[in-house]
């Protein structure tokens, strides 16, 4: 049966359809709502929601996830047609592999539904609550959200919670602990809400790494393809995948580490490695690779002088700022990510990673350069980068006149601070004088300051490409 938009849907009742393989590793109907995930996006579909489905089909349990959309209706409307079944597509260079995800058993949309969503916080029922918002949502009206579900269910007298951030921010779970009592500081009742969340409620750091660009109708005709049905909730990522978390659950939780996630006390150093080195290097390919004409991470990877600025950032700036975790190779892990990078098949958009580039560099770049300088270094691979991102800004379209989307919280702001400039000492000065991105101490090094001025200079003369070259063939001689 099809209809006009094609096969039919993918849902409950078309499971049998699917290839074994392909099926669901529990059975939805079992599970029930025992988390609750607050910014139902792509990458929670192809990450914590698969870890869940497959620690439940390790060890058991009834562990379902309530999702949450924030910011509109569209993947409420993409699952709920097909009881919030969807498929991930893996895919490598080599190959592709296939799964149906039946661990979502109800998506919410807070902009219509906010008292349910509370309601769902305040359930005893649920034990967990996650969060992928991005960095820029910890500023804004999710956390007057979660707030009323954590007032809501204290009281309830529902029972412990951990809120899991699951965001690339630095300490992400002490950021968002901090965001939280903040909030609350301003409440009638902030007191006794204080005291309740310091006995009831915990924050666990953790890190996560999954590349899962934005899903393409390509893609969805491809999932069709493969699984013989419609599935408008479709998601594409890598094979690689990782999750480390602080084991701090006073409700409980699923048994995530049956699943290959690793439970630690020590998620810092895992952290400091993945955002200075995989998330600084894929801002990197982005900011140099788009002006270029690189649609792709791949595309970019493949132009050989990029590749040079990423395995040097890599190496020579990142890599001695971090003290890896025991079992971590930062060499090995390098090279990984080199090759993950390369992976045409997933076809990440430069695009897409170069948004809000004034809420993640001060995650992903600028510790590493200030912590060079701490320590007598001169951070040439990072301050080049960090100009490039600083041309982003200032150059408003490719050499082919293709305008450049600058799509940032502090567009406005940025905009303004390189209207009407002329000199790439202008750009440095104006950039590094928004205190929304740099701090003054960062920004009154000469050093770096020097740094910036140059990559800049030869980035606005000669493009990113010839730029990088450049950078390559100087530090050979």
């Amino acid at each position: 049966m099809t209809d006009a938009a094609g096969p039919e849907r993918l849902a409950l009742r078309t499971l049998a359809r699917l290839a074994e393989p392909a099926r669901p590793r529990v059975d939805p109907r079992e599970l029930r709502t025992r988390i609750v995930h607050l910014g139902l996006g792509a990458f929670h579909r192809a990450h914590q929601a698969p870890y869940t489905e497959d620690a439940v089909a390790a060890a058991g349990g009834d562990w379902g996830i309530a999702g949450v959309t924030l910011r509109s209706r569209k993947v409420l409307d993409q699952l709920a047609a097909q009881d919030c079944l969807y498929s991930v597509l893996e895919r490598s260079n080599a190959e592709s592999h296939i799964r149906v995800v039946g661990a979502i058993r109800e998506a919410l949309f807070a902009g219509d539904e906010s008292a349910e969503v509370v309601r769902r916080l305040a359930d005893p029922a649920v034990a967990v609550a996650t969060m992928t918002v991005t960095e820029k949502g910890y500023g804004g009206p999710v956390i007057g959200l979660l707030v009323d579900g954590l007032h809501a269910r204290m009281r309830a007298d529902a029972g412990p919670l951990a809120v899991v951030s699951c965001d690339n921010l630095a300490h992400n779970g002490s950021t968002l602990a901090g965001r939280v009592r903040d909030f609350v500081e301003h409440m009638p009742d902030g007191e006794r809400v204080q005291t309740w969340l310091a006995a009831s409620v915990t924050f666990p750091n953790t890190m996560v790494d999954r590349i899962v660009p934005a899903t393409t109708e390509a893609d969805r005709a491809e999932v069709a393809r493969l699984i013989g049905l419609r599935d408008e909730g479709a998601v594409v990522t890598e094979p690689f995948r990782q999750w480390v978390v602080q084991d701090e659950f006073p409700g409980g939780r699923p048994a995530w580490e049956r699943a290959g996630v690793v439970l630690t006390r020590d998620v810092e150093s895992y952290e400091l490695a993945k955002l200075r080195m995989l998330n600084a290097s894929h801002s990197a390919l982005a900011y140099l690779g788009w002006p270029a004409g690189c649609d792709t991470i791949a595309d970019a990877m493949g132009v050989e002088a990029f590749a040079t600025v990423v395995d040097r950032l890599m190496r020579e700036d990142v890599q001695p700022t971090l003290d890896p975790p025991e079992g971590l190779d930062l060499e090995q892990y390098r090279n990984q990510l080199l090759d993950r990078f390369a992976n045409a098949a997933l076809r990440h958009r430069t695009e897409q990673v170069a948004m809000d580039g004034s809420q993640k560099l001060p995650q992903r770049l600028l510790p590493t350069l200030a912590q060079r300088r701490a320590a007598g270094a001169e951070p040439r691979w990072g301050a080049r980068v960090l100009a490039a991102w600083m041309c982003w800004v200032w150059i408003d379209r490719r050499a082919d006149g293709t305008p450049r989307p600058l799509d940032d919280p502090l567009a406005e702001t940025l905009a303004g601070a390189v209207a009407n400039v002329t000199t790439p000492a202008q750009v440095v000065n104006r950039l590094l004088a928004v205190r929304e991105v740099f701090d003054a101490r960062f920004a009154e090094d000469g050093v770096i300051r020097k740094l910036l001025v140059e990559a800049v200079e030869q980035i606005s003369r000669v493009g990113t490409a010839d730029a990088a070259r450049m950078w390559e063939s100087e530090d050979r001689t």
